[in-house]
């Protein structure tokens, strides 16, 4: 019976993801083993959470550690943990007046900062007296599978069969100005931009329209909203998205809040939010306590546990100086692959460790799959895990702290199969 019941215990599991057979069974840092023993070079790491790698000695201490200490009490108290992972992200990451709030995922933290926009628009409404609710998000976004959040992203088929949707949203064309200032009326709240777009194919933003964004909310009084649920803590190479993407002329811009979750706990589920602690308009009011009592909330959210682990990866990632890692071996990645001129693949697109590649198979190739799916397959013969960002894109999403040895063994799988898919083995 137990032989039986093992065969198809995954038929018990709702099919919402197209799984593959592997299964995991251990890791340590870069590397995981299937229940075969067959070990892989793990360039997923969760879709950009082990931000560490697996089994992460740093990780290990913390929840053994605080487990014995505490492990959950409510939010009705306060949890001296969650401040202090409050105050990190303020002054060494955001590094402007602000406060934060903490959830368990990435949806559940753009769910707040559109729980704000929407307080912002009722505190500030239009001149009519109307609330403004209306938030601006961009083509090929992707901000989370809540009803709300599916709503706020600009791509059908994560919207599709999910219909009537929640209102309250309008798309722009990504990195288009004009079409930005077009799409403003006077219920808009405010713009939600990833300043790198992950599942939407690894496009990352223009530095001019980052710029011009800002403006755009300082003209209108609308709040600059950045999504860096993937992007953020040091995966493009910098703690903030927005200045990795502009660098120098990030000066100017100023966001009212920020998302953060896959990496900030390392594979621990914590999801969160800083808000400026500018005012809203001339009420006085900060934005950061427009979320007073009973406006919202998480059971779970910034536990003890969680605000430990995170507040511990976060602070290695500062430590050991990982952003620069990941701009360094990023830059050595892309230079790399541009090295080989191979029609397989003629482009690359991202910053630091959130690499996409475009994929164009052979002309001759009957791949049976997306392009993306068929080389994501492909390596994963090879023992190098990967994932798609689309029909044809695949990413890499390494651990920060991966290696050179580690970047180069994986180039070396890559280069191998692309040679072997372009002579038409």
């Amino acid at each position: 019976m137990t032989t039986t019941m093992e065969s198809g215990v995954f038929d018990y599991l709702i099919p919402n993801y197209a799984r593959s057979p592997m299964e995991p069974q251990r890791g340590e840092g870069v590397w995981l083993w299937d229940a075969g023993g067959n070990r892989y070079l793990d360039f997923t790491a969760g879709v950009a959470v082990c931000t560490l790698g697996h089994a992460s000695p740093v990780m290990a201490e913390v929840l053994a550690k605080q487990s014995r200490k505490l492990v959950h009490c409510s939010n009705l108290y306060s949890i001296r943990e969650q401040a202090e992972l409050a105050r990190f992200l303020t002054e060494e990451v955001v590094q402007a007046p602000g406060k934060c709030f903490f959830a368990n995922s990435g949806a559940e933290a753009n769910e707040a900062l559109l729980k704000l926009a929407r307080r912002y628009g009722n505190a500030m409404p239009a001149a009519d007296g109307r609330p403004r609710y209306e938030v601006v998000t961009f083509s090929r976004s992707f901000h989370g599978r809540t009803l709300a959040t599916i709503a706020a992203t600009e791509q059908e088929k994560v919207r599709h069969g999910f219909a009537p949707l929640m209102p309250g949203f309008r798309y722009s064309p990504f990195n288009d100005v004009d079409a930005l200032r077009a799409s403003i009326r006077p219920e808009t709240v405010g713009l939600l931009i990833e300043p790198v777009q992950g599942e939407g194919g690894i496009n990352v933003a223009e530095p001019g329209f980052l710029r011009a964004a800002a403006g755009i909310c300082a003209e209108r009084d609308l709040l600059l909203l950045f999504d860096e649920i993937q992007c953020g803590l040091g995966r493009v190479g910098h703690a903030c998205g927005w200045k990795a993407v502009c660098g120098a002329g990030a000066e100017g811009i100023a966001p009212h809040a920020v998302s953060w979750a896959k990496g900030l706990g390392g594979g621990f589920p914590i999801g969160g939010i800083w808000a400026t602690d500018r005012p809203a308009g001339a009420s006085g009011v900060k934005i950061s306590e427009l979320l007073g009592p009973g406006t919202h909330g998480s059971t779970y959210g910034g536990s003890p546990l969680a605000a430990s682990v995170a507040l511990a990866v976060q602070r290695t990632v500062l430590a050991e100086n990982l952003a620069e890692n990941a701009s360094t071996l990023g830059r050595h990645v892309r230079e790399t692959v541009a090295g080989w001129a191979s029609r397989v693949i003629p482009a690359m697109r991202g910053l630091g460790l959130m690499i996409g590649f475009e994929i164009v198979p052979p002309a001759e190739s009957a791949i049976g799959s997306a392009p993306s799916l068929w080389m994501r397959d492909l390596l994963m013969a090879e023992r190098l895990l990967t994932v798609p960002a689309g029909p044809d894109i695949l990413r890499w999403l390494p651990p920060l702290n991966v290696t050179r040895n580690e970047i180069d063994l994986a180039l070396g799988i890559l280069h191998g199969v692309v040679q072997r898919v372009a002579a038409g083995a």
